[in-house]
């Protein structure tokens, strides 16, 4: 049948994390993402980390953040090493404009 309209794709967020007791990392992974620009917020308990913009490959947008200096110096945005709260931890995806586009919250490792 010609003329058929596309289901829009949902956009989605993984949430991954991992807390020691000298180490805290994060991953926020979105897709089904329009094509444009995007940032991730990492958040547990009263802490916040933005990490910059950058664009979306196909429909998918990865970000990092580590306490570790090496992941940091390999693209990880750097957050404390005790950033992550209670083993929570909450992830979203914002697009250029700051809307929340996916979001997502879990218990870490």
């Amino acid at each position: 049948m010609s003329g058929q309209i596309a289901a829009a794709q949902a956009q989605t967020v993984r949430v991954r994390c991992e807390s020691t007791a000298d180490r805290s990392r994060a991953s926020v992974d979105g897709s089904g993402l329009a094509p444009g620009q995007y940032r991730a917020v990492l958040s547990s308990g009263d802490h916040q980390k933005q990490s910059p913009l950058q664009d979306a490959v196909g429909d998918e947008a990865e970000f990092d953040f580590d306490s570790n200096r090496k992941d940091v110096r390999q693209g990880a945005a750097k957050i404390g090493r005790h950033f992550i709260v209670d083993d929570m931890a909450t992830g979203a995806i914002l697009d250029v404009d700051g809307n929340t586009v996916a979001q997502d919250s879990v218990r870490c490792r």
